[in-house]
């Protein structure tokens, strides 16, 4: 592939595409579940689809599913499109270049805070709750921010994304062409390669890590452990929805 063509690594182009997918299905679901039992700040006519909570639960499931190896590699290979040290200082650069770099890179991270909301507050919701009337639960308020949230930051990544590389930035995450060095069979290698360069530099790699954009080592550290928490929420509230 010529160098000077936008590139993305193969592994984030899977991870985004699989990811955007089930993102944009559990936002539309979400939606159509909204407007078959809420209806509060207003509705569209849509014919009503049987099980749409099912439906939508599935959608949110195969995401969470995804989202420890999407998180992981969005704050470690990825973590330039996430908020910055600096970032704050050049969101008062408005109109600049970098204020649109860096209006992405916080919603970026931002949709990656709104996905565990939706993840942890979805799998504390009973499906009961909505077919019964049963709006006022705090968890149904919440699942219904974090809602709001994502489209904004999808819709902000989209545009944004437009701004700041065009088309062909846009056409570079729907290639699969991929260089010699970027190739699935390099994938095990590299990870061997990776772990071991960990367990012999574990304190100079800790180090690092908390003092390389420590702001956004903070974030990782809530993003992954929301993660973990929504795995085992259903573990102690077995009667939550799946």
């Amino acid at each position: 592939m010529p160098r000077s063509a936008p590139y993305q690594p193969l592994l984030l182009r899977i991870l985004h595409g699989l990811s955007g997918i089930l993102v944009i299905a559990a936002i539309i679901t979400g939606f159509l579940v909204y407007n078959t039992y809420d209806r509060r700040f207003g509705r569209i006519p849509f014919p009503q689809i049987g099980d749409i909570q099912g439906i939508h639960g599935t959608f949110a499931l195969c995401f969470l599913l995804l989202l420890p190896a999407f998180a992981l590699y969005s704050f470690h290979a990825g973590q330039k499109r996430l908020v910055q040290s600096d970032s704050w200082r050049q969101l008062t650069q408005v109109g600049k270049p970098i204020w649109w770099v860096s209006l992405q890179r916080l919603a970026n991270t931002l949709m990656l805070i709104a996905a565990v909301l939706a993840v942890n507050s979805g799998r504390m919701m009973k499906e009961e709750w909505l077919p019964a009337g049963q709006l006022h639960h705090i968890w149904y308020s919440l699942h219904l921010c974090a809602w709001v949230v994502m489209v904004c930051c999808v819709a902000i990544h989209v545009l944004m994304s437009t701004k700041v590389g065009g088309a062909p930035l846009l056409l570079s995450m729907f290639s699969w062409k991929f260089r010699p060095e970027d190739s699935p069979a390099e994938w095990s290698s590299r990870f061997r390669a990776w772990l071991t360069s960990l367990q012999a530099n574990f304190g100079a790699v800790m180090n690092n890590f908390m003092q390389n954009n420590f702001y956004l080592r903070i974030i990782e550290v809530i993003v992954l452990g929301g993660i973990l928490t929504a795995f085992v929420l259903p573990v102690f509230f077995p009667g939550s929805e799946s």
